[in-house]
């Protein structure tokens, strides 16, 4: 079944081809016979009653260097597609926000994979507030003195933005930290967002381990380890990937989450976990298949395709 998949990304040029998740699932798609048409979140259109992108035909190539190849830049109706792929990046701001607004208006009759209502109402940091009891202690608000109190109540905390991704502006607040009223004035100087706290899980020093689940179901895991002297184990700043299998707890959480992935429409997520605590459930643009699949040689990209093809199908 060859479909029209259109991949709304982030510019293609500047994408590290042995890491990036939307290269190799472009890359998949292209060896399965699908076409491929590629824009960025600013050529998403709306325009009397029609969802329109203007981009390129797109072809991709495992060439550092040369690694696309764009055809002429057309404008085409996105209803006229089998998939479009939300892929870009956070931050998840009100210019994310309006994508999957506007990208709403053709789903389910295009699919718009992960279920852009569902993305903008389960960003990362949120979603787990529905498992209070997979996760550590977690505060979501903006008023000092809340903040404050918990960190007395918990000694040890993590504090970061509430819509923030690959690590920036990610904090640990220990016992001896006398940092926290500087940081606070510093967040809400930029937004007007909360901020949120969770309780520093020791464990992290061995690792946060990010697991993949397709369709609700985990597929495999790599353990994301910090740099020396770092919290942060985001391989956006120096965290090292390596290979972990899933323990009992893994299984449990993913057997938890599991079923509120699939009813969402969520069919590409990584979650992260660290000891026995589940800490985000990456819905917006989740990373780490070509990692995951270098360590356990799964080819994570096809079981992807699988469902969606079979979702299309069934249509």
């Amino acid at each position: 079944m060859a479909l029209k998949v259109a991949i709304q990304m982030d510019p293609i040029g500047a994408v590290n081809i042995d890491a990036d998740s939307t290269f190799r699932l472009a890359e998949e798609a292209q060896a399965r016979g699908h076409t491929l048409f590629y824009y960025t979140p600013d050529k998403l259109i709306y325009r009397e009653g029609h969802v329109l992108a203007r981009g390129w035909p797109l072809t991709v190539r495992r060439e550092r260097g040369n690694h696309f190849t764009l055809g002429a830049e057309a404008e085409v109706d996105l209803a006229d597609y089998d998939v479009v792929w939300l892929r870009q990046d956070p931050p998840f701001d009100m210019g994310y926000i309006t994508t999957t607004h506007i990208l709403d208006r053709i789903h389910p009759a295009t699919l718009v994979v992960n279920d852009p209502f569902w993305v903008r109402n389960s960003p990362e940091k949120l979603l787990v507030l529905n498992f209070p009891d997979l996760t550590p202690p977690t505060l979501i608000a903006r008023d000092l003195p809340t903040i404050r109190a918990f960190k007395e109540a918990h000694g040890d905390i993590i504090l970061k933005p509430l819509y923030g991704n690959g690590g920036a502006g990610v904090f640990r607040l220990d016992p001896n930290d006398r940092n926290l009223s500087s940081l606070h004035e510093l967040f809400t100087g930029i937004n007007r967002e909360p901020l949120i706290a969770q309780k520093y899980v020791p464990a992290v020093v061995k690792g946060d381990k990010r697991i993949i689940l397709v369709n609700g179901e985990p597929v495999g895991a790599i353990n994301r380890v910090p740099a020396a002297g770092e919290t942060r184990s985001n391989m956006h700043v120096g965290g090292r990937p390596e290979k972990v299998g899933l323990t009992a707890r893994d299984h449990e959480i993913c057997a938890a989450i599991g079923p509120v992935l699939r009813e969402k429409g969520q069919i590409f997520v990584g979650i992260d976990v660290i000891g026995d605590w589940l800490t985000e459930i990456n819905v917006t643009s989740p990373t780490g298949i070509q990692e995951l699949e270098r360590f356990d040689g799964v080819n994570i990209a096809e079981k992807i395709w699988q469902v969606i093809e079979a979702k299309r199908a069934a249509r």
